[in-house]
């Protein structure tokens, strides 16, 4: 594990170097473009940089202009020195790094925009990733009914018995069943796309669950399903909760605060997921960016904070292993804790 663990964050180093190696200008390299580079998004996939070439993917640009419908195209035709059919990437303001097009009037605006963005293909990739584990499994045990499993079948069936025994059961209630299968693949698509948010090389590498629009759908699938799944007597006590009177009349203070709850509990999901993967994602690159930032202060500094970056990135790398497996159980356990308490019934 340490030996695989010093190799990504030697790749990540590498990755770094090959990227500092193309700036022409002798200057401190930017750290603050180099990791929101990372955790961003962006319209193709960058890979490596080997002299002055890039090696990236470009991705599938879709975009509606409201003057000339849609357009399909490679996102490499944006990156010329004229804009293609209208469209060119922002470089700064409040589109920047997006696409847009100029309007008859002249002011950059943003089409309608459903292109497969370098987060959007790493989902593509962690779903099939989660569907080819599944299926696979389930394969595993229609072949081999009375067979004990081991290996990675085995691990597998103690991580799933474990959330669905002391995690879903214990929280959910009686009534889980409903709710399994939700509860399961929100476990694993995190897990999953986390984890490959920590391989520095192509398929990994996309900041998939540091990106605040995907927690927010993750939390709004948690919050549809406890309110739609609520019962008379959770709607009740948000609404006219057991409190003095006085707390509910004239003045709605109580039902108040409980609706503020009720948007507060996905908010909080979503948050914590996503400033808890980021800011590993930061970290991670702030600490082997001091390899490259000290350069210019001379060899007996510049080899003590290599020495220094290596150590750390390899403690925190061990650490974001830790806060995968983490986020994921805590998201699933809050979602299922939320589940059971919209389930409450009348005593």
């Amino acid at each position: 594990m340490y030996k695989r663990s010093l190799l990504v964050v030697l790749l990540l180093m590498m990755a770094g170097l090959s990227s500092l190696r193309a700036e022409t200008q002798k200057e401190r390299p930017d750290v603050k473009e180099l990791i929101f580079s990372h955790i961003g998004d962006s319209y193709t996939w960058h890979i490596t940089t080997i002299g002055h070439t890039h090696i990236a993917i470009p991705l599938l640009v879709i975009v509606r202009s409201p003057e000339t419908g849609f357009h399909v195209f490679s996102a490499a035709k944006l990156h010329g020195e004229h804009p293609y059919k209208g469209f060119f990437i922002a470089q700064e303001g409040k589109y920047a790094g997006k696409v847009v097009i100029n309007d008859r009037t002249g002011t950059i605006v943003r089409p309608l925009d459903f292109s497969v963005t370098k987060n959007v293909l790493a989902l593509f990739i962690s779903a099939i990733i989660v569907l080819s584990i599944v299926l696979s499994v389930a394969r595993w045990y229609k072949k081999h009914p009375m067979e004990a499993p081991g290996g990675f079948v085995g691990t597998l069936e103690v991580v799933v018995e474990f959330l669905l025994n002391d995690v879903i059961k214990s929280n959910v209630g009686p009534e889980y069943k409903r709710f399994q299968s939700y509860l399961m693949t929100a476990f694993f698509f995190i897990l999953i796309n986390n984890l490959l948010g920590l391989v520095p090389i192509f398929p990994g590498g996309a900041n998939v669950t540091g990106n605040i629009a995907v927690t927010f759908v993750l939390a709004m699938f948690t919050m549809v399903i406890v309110n739609f799944s609520g019962t008379k007597a959770y709607w009740k006590e948000v609404f006219w909760p057991d409190v003095p009177v006085f707390l509910k009349l004239p003045v709605p203070l109580m039902p108040i605060v409980e609706i503020f709850g009720v948007i507060s509990k996905p908010f909080s999901l979503m948050i914590r997921l996503f400033a808890n993967v980021m800011a590993g994602h930061t970290i991670m690159l702030s600490l082997v960016s001091l390899i490259f930032f000290t350069v210019s202060m001379g060899t007996a500094i510049n080899a003590a904070m290599t020495t220094f970056s290596v150590f750390l990135s390899v403690f925190m790398f061990m650490v974001e292993l830790l806060v995968s497996f983490l986020q994921a159980y805590i998201f699933t356990v809050l979602s299922s804790v939320y589940i059971g308490l919209a389930r409450v019934k009348h005593h």
